[in-house]
């Protein structure tokens, strides 16, 4: 437990510095082990909807809940010392019971989305979180998701910035380390975000059309992380190697035996 504990603390602390924490989402072993063989990580990530889909299961808590966990403990125990926070959906219906079973797995962090609950439930599920951590002896590290973007339907831009603010200050009031709010943010919608819940206290998702890492880091995000992406350009890759395959084509020669 006094590992999970420093990991923990290294998480937070990454969290924390001056230069955005660059998360690569992995959903198994071996994508697990060949981010964690470059000397650039310093955190893994798991992605819930690509582990999900490697077991044939859609999105959205539509697989076992101890099935995903059973992966999660995979990775962490194929990457060593790195800090693991893993992708919990929104908690399978008992966030705290969720979390304490993935410290018990040996994650030390993890995201928990909203999907727009009423705020107080929402808040509710972060204190539940937190305490589970507490009771575990392990700080856990909450990235509280918030889809204040995702969700938002038609409404308009300055509606879900306000809500993503009232929501982000109350996830951190009730004790989470970040504020995840997914969606292709803008400088000006990043900027004001920061502005409203805090400098460093962001998390955002790299998607095409979205701002890149570095310009991120100048507005003050802390973490950025890929989500499915990375699995779709790994997936890209395997089918368009495929297609050259049934043309009579070869294995290129700089394949790496990264497997």
């Amino acid at each position: 437990m006094t590992n999970q504990v420093a990991k923990a603390q290294t998480l937070a602390q990454l969290h924390a510095a001056p230069e955005i924490l660059r998360v690569v989402n992995v959903w198994d072993v071996v994508s697990a082990t060949t981010v964690a063989a470059l000397p650039e990580t310093r955190a893994i990530a798991t992605a819930g909807h690509s582990i999900a889909a490697t077991f044939g299961y859609a999105d959205g808590e539509k697989i076992p809940r101890d099935l995903m966990l059973d992966m999660v403990g995979r990775i962490v125990e194929a990457v060593g010392d790195l800090p693991v926070t893993a992708d919990l959906d929104a908690g399978f219906g008992d966030a705290g019971d969720t979390v304490r079973r993935a410290i018990a797995k040996g994650a030390i962090g993890g995201n928990i989305e909203d999907r727009l609950r009423p705020l107080d439930e929402a808040v509710a599920v972060v204190e539940a979180v937190v305490a589970a951590g507490e009771a575990e002896g392990v700080p856990f590290v909450l990235n509280a998701r918030t889809d204040a973007f995702l969700r938002a339907g038609d409404r308009p831009v300055e509606a879900s910035v306000a809500d993503a603010i009232e929501r982000g200050r109350a996830y951190l009031d009730a004790g989470a380390d970040l504020v995840f709010v997914p969606g292709i943010l803008d400088a000006d919608t990043t900027r004001r975000l920061v502005e409203g819940i805090g400098e460093r206290r962001i998390s955002v998702i790299g998607l095409p059309g979205a701002l890149t890492a570095s310009e991120y880091e100048s507005l003050g995000v802390a973490r950025i992380s890929y989500g499915p992406a990375t699995q779709r350009v790994a997936l890209t890759a395997l089918q368009d190697v495929a297609a050259e395959l049934y043309r009579d084509g070869a294995i290129p020669g700089s394949t790496r035996n990264l497997n």
